[in-house]
């Protein structure tokens, strides 16, 4: 029983606590269902103390009505009885009317539920089996308030609003209701006799004298629903799941199953009173330990360890394994396991189950975000080594195999690995897997077989990165074209360049100089050839110029153009400028501010407009593989209206007036065009020093001039790859056969992998091919979403398609020995949302028939079967399944 815990508004003391069972929670049950168990098994000679229920008294008459309605709590008397347990038995009277409930300890009760289960399952011929909601029984929390009356041999009882909630309260008026039917209780817990022993009888009369204070007792209440007479009557009071399946999580039932009712809401978060469902209980988030939560609910549903961590695991720990941690991971796992089964239980804070953690595995200590599947992998392993069942583990040699069959050589090394490793995780957590190895210069053939405890299968679809460029060509018909290639994710900036090349057409005369762009500015230039395309994001803008090879002695003039904006602040019209357009460059060689204004104009001639319908009705499609000829905007021009330094005759001569290149103002810049330096004046040498190299003009453009050019043809500039927090990336698919496949193909080890070769007796580049030769009873696999080099770490978002019920593993084995299936059914995933180092973990897991939920960290919500497949899915877990 748990600590009772104090009420805040009346404070009262707490209950004395057994010394045998100080932490056992007491479950109030039918006494029918719990005497149908305990006759099939030899009784434990616990003592047995009966009750019988009276109302309690009252005032009478017409103030009766008064008082029930200012104290409407539940209060009844129990009267010890003097009748012994064998003599009620001989009566043939328990039970006999219903109204017959028993107190029992945690342990008493798991028992029972488990022989109910299996009796059922057995009268099915082990057949699962439907039953209905009605069939199915609640757990619910109940608080009541203890106090030893004058004369000794009875306790007061009362059961107030104020301890519970409107519904718990609701169903205690129901069952208690002593007025209209006999009432006995029968406590097997022993926590009532402590109020009737020597010395804690002396210290409640005491306190009660003192404060006038109740003992609060809370109660797990199992098997009494709202029709509790009729559901006693019909029998119905044993564990029974909605698909039939066993308590007892072996994997032999159709499912892992644990409700004990239906709740009609789609969140179990962890009210005090709603629908007790066993295995749905959340884990607390102690900061960033979401990881762990996903891990932790994905093995805590797992079959036959459930079964296992919920029965006698302790005499299995093995205190002497120095691989091992002294127990004491096993024991914090099977402590918060048991928590996460109790019937009605609130989320869970793991905790001691951290702290135990971090002692063992520093790498998971502090609050840092991790990955659960080298969480998984370490407490695999951690739980084999506590509960190894070898105490001694001898020395074994494996031998050469001597031409000998591989099913010779493969059973020698799993005999060889059991005589050192035999625990529950070995069990059902661990297959084998064989070994080829092949020497490229001798051909000699290695073979050996190795355990594994999980599957990591690569993702084969995933090598290749979608990228846009947008590639520019100066010339009369300037071209302005968008590129969408497909390159290597390990890639370098050569090899955008190559495929760029190719997709662009590009001219043997011609090369690409690649920029970013932030802002209508260039702000770096992409020219190293080994610099990796991990450096190039998403969210970036890159453009391409076409760039004649024989013009690099020229410098390369920059244009970044900027405009007058004007806007309102504080009511104050105020204006400044702001750059627009995709920057334009073309190499000449430029010796005055004539020979730059002339060479801006060349360039935009092929955006000038003739008139505003001919700009309306301008239709250019610029999609990712077709270029725009901007030319096309300047034909049709009036005859005779020619063109003057770029610029059509008749906008020349408009407004005599005002000199032309008033239109435009020039200024040299920096690399970035922030900064805005001297004017660039007519028919005068430029002032700058980095004419051999690149020269950054800032062009000011006024707004009459914008008049005159479509800007709209170099404004727009698509991203390397469009991401938003909505948008979806083109979904790349690949199914679990595939990423199989990869796994078990032969392939060459890296250099830093070389094999030794007995024969050449030098290191070799070895090829290597992996089989599967022996399945486990569950199949954990884990796909390789998150990739590792030197500089980066990335994670790849493929959408894996994976089998839920029929995965089907018969064609990959490299043996069959015909006594086990190959068929697997899937009943857990451990998900990843975000990016890499950050986001967050979330568990899926099969709770029987088709019903499935989500396991938020503490909160769980029921989620359709057809929402289980996502690129979040990380760790898959699969149960065998049998052939019929």
């Amino acid at each position: 029983m748990d600590n009772p815990s104090e009420d805040s508004s009346d404070s009262p003391q707490q209950l004395p606590e057994s010394p045998v069972n100080d932490d056992q929670r007491v479950y109030l049950v039918p006494y029918r269902w719990w005497k149908e168990a305990q006759e099939s098994s030899p009784s434990d000679g616990k003592s047995v103390t009966l009750y019988a229920a009276a109302p309690a008294p009252s005032y009478g008459g017409p103030m009766k009505i008064i008082n029930n309605i200012f104290s409407p709590d539940v209060a009844f008397n129990l009267r010890r009885e003097e009748e012994s347990l064998s003599q009620s038995q001989e009566n043939g009277e328990v039970g006999v009317s219903g109204r017959d409930y028993a107190l029992v300890p945690g342990d008493i009760w798991l028992q029972a539920l488990k022989w109910h289960s299996n009796s059922k399952a057995a009268a099915k011929n082990g057949k699962s089996f439907s039953a209905t909601d009605e069939d199915i029984a609640d757990v619910y929390p109940l608080q009541l308030r203890l106090s030893v009356l004058r004369e000794t041999s009875s306790l007061g009882v009362r059961i107030s609003k104020k301890d519970n909630t409107v519904e718990c309260f609701k169903r205690a008026c129901r069952i208690f209701s002593v007025d209209t039917e006999p009432l006995r209780i029968w406590d097997l817990s022993g926590q009532t006799a402590l109020f009737f022993s020597d010395e804690n009888n002396k210290i409640l009369k005491d306190s009660q004298k003192q404060s006038e204070q109740d003992m609060l007792l809370e109660l797990q209440v199992y098997g009494l629903s709202d029709s509790v007479k009729n559901k006693v009557k019909k029998d119905e009071m044993s564990m029974q799941y909605p698909n039939g399946s066993s308590f007892l999580m072996n994997g032999t039932g159709s499912g892992i199953t644990s409700n004990l009712t239906r709740s009609s809401s789609s969140s179990f978060s962890g009210g005090p009173c709603e629908a007790g469902t066993l295995g749905l209980t959340g884990l607390q988030n102690l900061g960033n330990t979401c990881f762990m939560n996903s891990a932790l609910q994905c093995l805590a549903h797992t079959p036959k360890l459930v079964d296992y961590f919920l029965g006698d695991y302790k005499r299995e720990i093995n205190h002497d394994n120095p691989l091992g941690m002294n127990g004491e991971i096993a024991s914090a796992f099977g402590d918060l396991l048991k928590k996460l089964w109790a019937p009605g239980a609130t989320p869970v804070a793991p905790r001691t189950f951290k702290l135990k953690l971090a002692h063992f595995a520093p790498q998971f200590s502090g609050f840092n975000q991790h990955d659960s599947q080298e969480l998984l992998a370490f407490l695999l392993d951690g739980l084999h080594e506590d509960l190894n069942r070898v105490k001694n583990k001898p020395y074994v040699e494996a031998k050469d195999g001597d031409d000998r069959p591989d099913e010779e050589i493969a059973d020698e090394y799993w005999n060889n690995h059991l005589a050192r490793n035999d625990s529950i995780i070995v069990d059902v957590c661990q297959g084998q897997y064989r070994s080829t190895l092949v020497c490229p210069v001798c051909k000699k053939v290695s073979i050996m077989f190795d355990p594994f405890m999980y599957l990591s299968l690569p993702l084969p679809s995933t090598s290749m990165r979608s990228m846009t460029v947008t590639v520019i060509k100066n010339g009369s018909d300037i071209q302005i074209s968008a590129f969408t290639i497909t390159v290597s994710k390990d890639g370098r900036l050569e090899d955008l360049i190559r495929a760029l090349s190719t997709a662009c057409s590009l001219d043997a005369d011609e090369t690409l100089l690649v920029a970013e762009i932030y802002n209508n500015r260039i702000i770096r230039y992409l020219e190293e050839p080994a610099d990796s395309l991990s450096l190039i994001r998403d969210g970036d803008r890159l453009v391409a110029y076409r760039l004649h090879k024989g013009t690099e002695e020229a410098p390369l003039v920059v244009f970044t153009h900027q405009q007058i904006d004007e806007h309102y602040i504080y009511g104050k019209l105020t204006s400044n400028m702001k750059t627009f357009g995709i920057p334009l460059a073309a190499h000449s060689r430029v010796l005055t501010g004539s020979d730059i204004r002339s060479l801006y104009l060349q360039i935009l001639t092929p955006f000038l407009v003739h008139n505003t319908a001919q700009a309306d009705n301008l239709n250019c499609d610029r999609s990712a593989t077709e270029a725009c000829t901007v030319s096309e905007v300047i034909t049709d021009m009036e005859p005779g209206n020619s063109i003057v330094n770029g610029v059509p005759e008749s906008i020349a001569e408009e407004d005599t007036a005002e000199p032309l290149d008033m239109e435009f103002q020039f200024y040299l810049s920096d690399d970035k065009a922030t900064f805005k330096g001297s004017e660039i004046v007519m028919n005068e040498p430029l002032q700058s020093t980095d004419i051999s190299g690149r020269l950054n003009v800032l062009v000011s453009w006024s707004p009459k001039i914008l008049e005159q050019y479509n800007t709209g043809l170099f404004s727009s500039l698509p991203e390397v790859f469009k991401s938003g927090f909505f948008a979806k990336r083109p979904q790349e698919s690949v199914s679990l056969y595939k990423c199989l496949e990869a796994f078990l193909k032969e392939e060459p080890l890296g250099p830093e992998d070389m094999w030794y070769c007995p024969a050449c007796k030098q290191h070799r580049q070895a090829t290597k091919k992996l089989d599967l030769w022996r399945l486990p009873e569950i199949l954990v696999i884990h796909l390789k979403r998150f990739s590792y080099n030197r500089f980066l770490k990335n994670k790849l978002e493929t959408y894996v398609d994976f089998p839920t019920h029929d995965l089907d593993l018969s064609s990959y084995l490299a043996y069959k020995d015909g006594k086990s299936s190959y068929r697997y059914m899937l009943y857990a995933i451990s998900n990843h949302y975000g990016s890499m180092g950050g986001g967050h973990y979330t568990a899926f897991v099969h709770q029987g028939a088709d019903r499935w939920y989500d396991f938020d960290d503490s909160h769980v919500y029921s989620i359709s079967q057809d929402k289980l497949k996502t690129s979040a899915a990380y760790v898959l877990f699969y149960r065998r399944v049998e052939e019929i």
